[in-house]
């Protein structure tokens, strides 16, 4: 049994349930794995990043990764810019953003778009940050399938997943980038995002 813990982090409007299977594959690989749901729309940033802290604070693992999709991802790099459990050793962010996101933007410029993004809506304002501790290791998957709500609202240059695009998932210090034909939300459910996520999380690398 891996004694590693992981936690998951789930997108904007969601919770910790569309991060099921994501779970249960990493539990079949030995981890401790548990999502952690928060509330995207009603709470802040800071909101997040103190239950993250507390979720990890309480592990009693001696390793702990932290795996994020869309929204996750940014909230798992900026808990990575405070000041991280020195537990935390390896992350995977699954089309997240983390330079920024252009479907967001657009949509907080559209009538409702700010009451639809919610609080979330000041991760995308923020000044793009993307340091990380030097002890960390980060790898990166994002999409290349074309559909998604981002469509709807943009012209996403390509390529992209529908929501995210490509270049927007890019940050300097990551360890891997891997880039694979599936849609942003097919990564909550695909056998090869999940099984290169285990690989990352395993090897500090994505299998090729």
């Amino acid at each position: 049994m891996n004694p590693d813990a992981v936690v998951l982090l789930h997108g904007a409007w969601m919770n910790q349930l569309v991060m099921a299977y994501l779970t249960h594959v990493l539990r079949r690989e030995g981890f401790t794995a548990r999502a952690l749901t928060y509330r995207t729309m009603s709470e802040s940033l800071e909101d997040h990043l103190a239950q993250l802290t507390a979720r990890i604070t309480a592990l009693a693992a001696p390793r702990v990764h932290l795996v994020g999709h869309s929204l996750g991802g940014v909230i798992a790099l900026r808990y990575l810019q405070r000041e991280p459990d020195t537990r935390v050793r390896r992350v995977v962010l699954l089309g997240a953003p983390v330079a920024g996101c252009r479907a967001a933007a657009a949509l907080s410029r559209r009538s409702g778009g700010n009451f639809l993004l919610g609080r979330s809506l000041e991760m995308w304002r923020e000044p793009v940050d993307v340091s990380l501790p030097a002890d960390v290791e980060v790898g990166v998957i994002a999409g290349t399938r074309a559909f998604g709500l981002g469509r709807m609202l943009v012209r996403l240059p390509a390529p992209n997943d529908g929501v995210v695009c490509v270049d927007e998932t890019r940050l300097p210090a990551m360890r891997d980038h891997l880039v694979l034909p599936l849609a942003h939300s097919e990564m909550l459910v695909s056998p090869g995002a999940a099984r290169q996520t285990a690989a990352f999380l395993r090897t500090g690398g994505f299998q090729r």
